[in-house]
């Protein structure tokens, strides 16, 4: 508990911008939710014809994994903010819908013929009778919706546009309960204020017709938690126009992977461009492997840090040949021809792929390399992450090379295999040579003794456009050429992984005792 507030105090300001954004994106998300949602209910009550096609629909949304959506949505609208706005927007249609026309359907139909028999018409008879009585199911799956939303929105750390999900997701990598609890705790209790606003509405809408005495006091009421309702959504949706319209003037977009050493990176990078230069600097933190691949090619991030190998081999579906430079020169080769993208000079260390496993269990069959592995590796449960599983640089080139063949291959994301591991659950898993994480759990490296695995050497990447329009940014970024060995850089992810630091307190010291920044 203690250091969770000491965490919380030190980082009010991170978490306050985050949650900032969380809220900002929630209520976007809700008011088009509540926009697009209503209307349909309507039209599906009315028209029978087609509302087991929208439903359906609907409910197709509903059904699709919400990762597997926004994998979907990010080809077509990019990273950041939007598919992740259009996501929980597709999610939250379902409640609105299905209550609205559940609403409007069970009114009594001698209601709705008395209405008919004095003349109304069926616009009056809708918005005089119908909506205000089917209003209390409305809004009950308004507020449904709107505090699922709240947790939906953590997924859009996982596309560069924040929120909290920024903070749980980074616990999970770092094995930080604190972090984790940082970000859940902050969320859990913005959901219960959206659920207690919402409430309140819903009570006001229900109350409206329980008592012809209190008519007036109830429509007041209503008509203060609409005025509040819709301020707070405007002035989210004014913050985030002019955030975005600032950000449109001299910005420089800095994108990160999604575990500790690529945000450490990212950050070393944005720090230093902060200091030289008088850009706006955006950073998108904390994206996977193939989002950020993408933004950086179709121009959404315009500097981010990779690896050589994953490039050649994963994004060019090249085959490594010849040594370290040779595969530099070529990827810096390659990208320049294919995506426009210069490829800056080296950071200084090899962040290759590993195996590892607990001393204990390594000892007591006697294994150092990877053929020692091929002896017993029937006997032991694999935990790669779910990247590894699949990439040719991975388990598939792995097992054609060394013949592995594993009782069991149990993949997951992160800092979860290490658990693994420690629980007996799994005797082997994937690990980056560099991983703070292999310091902190004390395990045993495997030596790749075929050299199966190409060199990975961490280069920074710079979209061309950029450095038309800003080519200082070469020279600064190049400041970090050869500063960080591999002992340099597991130091920094151990500071993060072990000892609770954050990735942007870890980056800017780093940079204060190199002397590239001043304090």
């Amino acid at each position: 508990m203690t250091n969770f507030i000491k965490y919380i105090i030190s980082q009010k300001s991170q978490i306050i911008n985050l949650l900032l954004q969380h809220i900002q994106l929630t209520f976007i998300a809700i008011l088009f939710a509540i926009i697009i949602g209503i209307p349909l209910g309507i039209l599906v009550s009315k028209n029978e014809k087609i509302r087991k096609y929208i439903l359906g629909l609907i409910n197709i949304f509903q059904a699709i994994p919400s990762m597997a959506l926004l994998g979907l949505l990010v080809p077509m609208l990019g990273i950041g903010s939007k598919p992740a706005i259009v996501a929980v927007v597709l999610y939250s249609l379902l409640p609105i819908v299905k209550n609205t026309s559940t609403g409007i359907l069970g009114i009594d139909k001698n209601i709705i013929e008395s209405a008919t028999g004095i003349g109304l018409t069926s616009k009056q008879i809708l918005y005089k009778i119908q909506l205000p009585l089917a209003l209390p199911v409305i809004m009950a799956g308004i507020r449904i919706s709107a505090v699922t939303a709240v947790g939906l929105m953590t997924l859009a750390a996982f596309i560069g546009a924040g929120g909290l999900g920024y903070l749980v997701f980074s616990g999970v990598q770092t094995v930080n309960n604190v972090m984790i609890l940082a970000g859940a705790i902050p969320a859990c209790i913005l959901a219960l204020v959206v659920d207690y606003l919402f409430s309140q509405v819903e009570k006001s809408a229900m109350s409206k017709y329980s008592s012809s005495k209190s008519s007036a006091k109830n429509t007041q009421n209503n008509h203060m938690a609409v005025k509040v309702c819709t301020a707070v959504v405007v002035v989210a949706v004014v913050f985030t126009a002019m955030g975005q319209s600032f950000a449109k003037k001299d910005t420089i977009v800095v994108g990160s992977k999604d575990y500790t050493e690529g945000i450490i990176l990212s950050n070393i990078c944005a720090d230093l461009l902060e200091e030289y230069t008088d850009y706006n600097i955006e950073r998108k933190m904390n994206m996977g492997t193939t989002v950020l691949w993408n933004a950086i090619t179709n121009g959404e991030v315009d500097v981010c840090t990779d690896y050589t190998g994953t490039i050649l081999l994963n994004c060019l579906n090249e085959e490594a040949k010849g040594d370290a430079d040779d595969v530099y020169n070529e990827v810096k080769e390659e990208l320049h021809k294919q995506y426009e993208i210069k490829v800056l000079d080296p950071y200084g260390f090899n962040n290759t792929y590993t195996l590892a496993m607990e001393p204990e269990v390594a000892d007591k069959y006697n294994i150092k390399t990877y053929t020692d592995l091929t002896k017993y590796s029937r006997e032991f449960v694999f935990s790669p992450t779910l990247a590894f599983e699949n990439r040719a640089d991975g388990l598939p080139g792995l097992q054609k090379n060394y013949d592995l063949e594993f009782k069991k291959i149990k993949s997951m994301d992160g800092a979860l295999r290490y658990q693994a591991l420690k629980r007996g659950d799994a005797q082997v898993i994937d690990a980056y040579s560099t991983d703070g994480l292999l310091k902190k759990f004390n395990l045993k490296v495997l030596e790749d003794d075929k050299e199966f695995f190409p060199p990975y050497y961490a280069i920074p990447l710079v979209r061309e456009d950029i450095l038309k329009d800003h080519p200082e940014v070469e020279e600064v970024l190049n400041k970090l050429s050869g500063k960080i060995d591999e002992e340099t850089m597991i130091n920094l992810n151990y500071q993060v992984d072990e000892e609770g630091k954050t990735p942007e307190e870890v980056a800017h010291n780093f940079l204060v005792e190199e002397n590239l920044i001043s304090k």
